[in-house]
């Protein structure tokens, strides 16, 4: 059973808007059970086995058409309409149109390698959230006839033969399978938190006459929907709807739109647009800059277009797939948290907005007693034990089907206090009169009984007409309940029901021994001893859990459909500090930009809809923010669609499953600190390579130009181009497996455009300088540098001091811990070993490269000292200049 004052959570609390498609379900509403039999042409027996096979043809199986999971090919494909991919398949087609053959077929190795990476990796995940769908019911309890006219019998066939006409059974913890119209029930209590964000049961029971105008369909008592479950009680129902007609199915068509962009999405695109812009400039710089002082002309295509390509981070859907794919099976394997979209990976990190549902998350799914209140407000235990008698005996003697939560919470705070008396009939919790009794006597007292009666406090009160009080000596005495102490007892209870407590009256009233029935009108002329409160209980590590988040700049913010009293307290208790609790009914008012000021300044939402979920998390990605949004309803779905990263336990619904990009094991913001760890660790990896190659490459483009003006020759040939990138592209997959920096982890990581620009433009101008430098060396200790072998030499050496540069790079720009990671160490000795050995290799004539003096090597080493105490120099300036402390709490 399950009870509460309307100011806790009566109608109207989980408030839910109306379903484009009700279907069969808003005509049969209104009508009596009878007719609904009628217009289903069913009975209160079901229906005959034929008819069920019949109308399983004409109405198809009861299920939800569901996104069929992508087939690796599909998924294959659709990675190449990545941004940057599609930079490096153009740059690709424009070194085979100039014949630059071998630097078409390394950028289509690299391609075919990030899209395999990514394209396996989300097919593995697609296939273990498949696997989660075992976790869903899959029969129910149907009342069907034989053939011949048979006596009906009751049998479980599988949900997906459920036809409307149908009669089932339903029990605790069964999940209702389709839109149902309740014939007959027993204290049954429903959870619709799937459907409305309801957190606490719902009271179902037939109504004769239903007033459809009166509430929603999901408030209607006599109305039960697919998804929804069975929390207490039992019932018989017949079926009004199922398959594509049930209102579940409807929520979800309304919510199956088009994901919008996200952080990633946003991120790639920006830097690839920048990248675009400097390469489309690139090709025509150089080849006008050669053909005006060197009348070269169009004889220096394949090197502009190698220009470009050195200026490109080939390696960028390599190293980003790489890097989000181990941190996704990181998680997998440590934290059971399946990534179902890569890049959600990154959106995860970049996260500085959470927004969750109360239940689940911060609480667990079950209440614990707060207190024991006497009349007066003073905390006493005697409300409590009179609760625990009422609780055990109802349970004993009512023949309920299995304890209501509540009741647990009672017994479990009581002890065995109950068992000291011995039961005599019991009336189970009445959603109508909302209350239960029991009838006890002691042991030893057979010639009276005592009637305990629990339930909603406004009911209770209404058969109360004494209250029980402490004399001054602090004996138990009873006095009349008159109008003003009922006021008085009034405005308490409001004023504990909107701290979010749900409170229960106990009242008990001495009877002489009877043996016949006790009947609801028994329950009168009782007295008042108190009061019972409950609140949820907090998850053990939410606490915790909300710590941790503020200190890594994420501002957790609850959307709830439940009492703002009941929100407000949660947080408090949680140490959160819940602020002006704003409700849903507030927020249909307010246009974009209003929403989006008040969802940066508010803490808890309560009494929200699906739809205002969607609105305030949109409002706070419209205001800048990255957002994630936990759900596990399908009420959720549209929030999830409007957020950055849709997160979803394993036990979700399966629809809302196939829309999250992340599922967990469990409703844990524990589990998703570790996932956001991850997904900064992973994204500054991925910023970690994109500042080093950019900067890099830019002061290399620039050493190029120059160097093409400065020069009679090409300073260096497309092919040693090629090799020096695959000698640095192969080093700087080590960036996948480094260990980033811990302040990296203390904030969101995003990747924006604007920070690589300034990063790369300062370190690329140092890095050209160094360049110049190795010229001046080369033309000091290289003689003849206008013929042929003296033209070999300074390519060999260029090519030198661009790897060994690129290495002291690789080292001094990591933004990683104290000690380098074992990968960069290794990576970083192989391009150095490369960029000396190579040049002494047989393989050097074939590149056109030769052997150098060994006075270039003493002038280098002394302009890469130089170099490295610049960059160290310019590291510690840039820390200081633009790195800010990171503030708490970011909204």
């Amino acid at each position: 059973m399950a009870w509460a004052p309307e100011a806790v959570a009566g109608p109207g609390t989980a408030r839910t808007a109306p379903a484009a498609a009700d279907g069969p379900v808003r005509d049969l509403a209104g009508l009596t059970a009878l007719e609904v039999l009628r217009r289903l042409d069913s009975g209160p027996r079901g229906l005959a086995e034929a008819q069920a096979e019949e109308r399983l043809l004409r109405y198809g199986e009861n299920v939800i058409a569901g996104r069929r999971p992508a087939s690796w090919p599909w998924r294959f494909v659709h990675s190449l309409r990545d941004p940057f991919t599609t930079v490096l398949l153009c740059l690709g087609a424009v070194s085979a149109v100039v014949a630059s053959w071998g630097t078409a077929c390394v950028i289509a190795v690299l391609v075919v390698v990030g899209c395999v990476l990514r394209s396996s990796g989300e097919h593995r995940a697609d296939r273990s959230t498949a696997a989660l769908r075992e976790l869903v019911a899959t029969t129910a309890t149907v009342q069907r006839r034989a053939a011949g006219g048979g006596a009906a019998a009751l049998r479980e066939v599988p949900v997906e033969q459920l036809v409307p006409g149908d009669v089932i059974r339903l029990g605790p913890g069964d999940v209702v399978p389709a839109d149902l119209r309740l014939l007959r029930a027993s204290g049954l209590t429903v959870h619709q938190a799937v459907l409305t964000g309801e957190s606490a049961p719902v009271a179902k029971y037939p109504v004769q006459l239903p007033d459809t105008a009166a509430a929603p369909l999901p408030e209607q008592p006599h109305l039960c929907f697919q998804g929804s479950s069975v929390a207490s009680g039992s019932g018989t129902a017949v079926v009004l709807a199922t398959g594509a007609d049930t209102r579940f199915a409807g929520t979800c068509r309304e919510s199956a739109r088009r994901r919008r962009e996200t952080a990633f999405d946003r991120s790639v695109n920006g830097i690839s647009w920048t990248l675009i812009r400097f390469m489309l400039l690139t090709p025509p710089l150089v080849l006008l800059a050669d053909a005006a002082l060197r009348g070269r002309g169009l004889q220096t295509l394949p090197f502009a277009v190698a220009v470009a390509v050195a200026l490109t981070p080939e390696m960028l859907p390599v190293i980003v797939t790489t890097a989000l794919a181990r941190g996704a099976a990181t998680l997998a394997r440590g934290s059971e948290v399946i990534v179902r979209r890569l890049p959600a990976l990154h959106d995860l990190g970049a996260i500085d907005v959470l927004c969750t549902d109360k239940t689940g998350t911060l609480t667990r799914d079950h209440p614990v007693l707060d207190c024991s209140l006497d009349p007066e407000g003073r905390p006493d235990p005697e409300a409590l034990r009179w609760a625990a008698v009422n609780s055990l005996w109802t349970l004993h003697l009512a023949d309920l089907p299995a304890p209501d939560a509540l009741d647990e919470a009672i017994l479990t705070a009581a002890g065995d206090h109950a068992e000291q008396w011995d039961g005599v009939a019991a009336l189970p919790f009445d959603p109508v009169r909302r209350s239960s009794c029991a009838v006890v006597r002691r042991p030893d007292g057979f010639g009276r009984h005592t009637l305990v009666v629990k339930g909603a406090v406004e009911d209770v009160l209404e058969r109360c007409t004494r209250l029980r009080t402490h004399g001054p000596d602090g004996s138990p005495q009873s006095t009349e309940l008159d109008a003003a102490a009922r006021d008085r007892l009034r405005r308490a209870v409001r004023a504990k029901a909107e701290d979010g407590l749900r409170l229960l009256a106990v009242a008990v009233a001495e009877r002489p021994a009877r043996s016949g029935p006790y009947t609801a009108a028994d329950e009168h002329g009782l007295t008042y001893l108190g009061l019972v409160a409950l609140r949820d209980e907090l998850a053990p590590t939410a606490a915790d859990a909300l710590a941790v988040l503020a200190r890594r700049g994420v501002a957790v913010k609850v959307l709830t459909g439940d009492h703002p009293g009941t929100a407000a307290r949660v947080c408090r208790e949680l140490g959160l500090d819940p602020g002006t609790v704003v409700t849903g009914d507030r927020l249909d008012a307010l246009t974009g930009t209003e929403l989006a000021a008040l969802a940066a300044e508010s803490t808890v939402f309560a009494r929200c809809t699906p739809e205002h979920k969607a609105r305030i998390v949109g409002a706070l990605r419209d205001a800048g923010h990255t957002t994630g949004f936990l759900g596990d309803g399908v009420n959720d779905r549209p929030a999830l669609h409007a957020s950055d990263v849709g997160i979803c336990p394993r036990d979700a619904v399966d629809v809302t499953r196939e829309t999250a990009d992340v599922v967990l094991a469990a409703k844990d913001l524990t589990a998703i600190d570790h996932a956001i760890v991850a997904g900064r660790r992973s994204s500054g990896n991925i910023a970690t390579y994109l500042r080093i190659t950019l900067s890099s490459n830019l002061g290399n483009v620039i050493s190029m130009l120059v160097a093409g003006l400065l020069l009679p020759f090409l300073p260096m040939l497309p092919a040693q181009v090629l090799v020096q990138n695959l000698c640095f592209d192969a080093a700087q997959l080590a960036f996948a497996f480094d260990r980033p920096d811990p302040a990296v982890l203390r904030g969101p990581a995003l990747l924006r455009p604007q920070d690589f620009l300034r990063f790369i433009t300062g370190f690329g101008l140092i890095n050209a300088c160094a360049d110049l430098a190795t010229f001046a060396v080369l033309a000091f200790a290289v003689r003849g540098v206008d013929r042929s072998g003296g033209q070999a030499a300074f390519h060999a050496g260029w090519f030198t001091e661009n790897l060994l540069t690129q290495a002291l790079v690789m080292l001094l720009l990591r933004r990683g811990g104290r000690r380098t990671a074992g990968p960069i160490r290794s990576a970083t000795a192989g391009l150095a070993a490369v960029g000396v050995l190579l040049p002494f290799s047989p393989v050097a004539p074939a590149l056109g490269m030769t052997t150098l003096p060994v006075v270039y090597y003493l002038l280098l080493a002394l302009v890469l000292a130089l170099y490295g105490l610049g960059l160290a120099a310019a590291v510690t300036r840039y820390d200081r200049r633009f790195t800010r402390p990171l503030s708490p709490a970011p909204v």
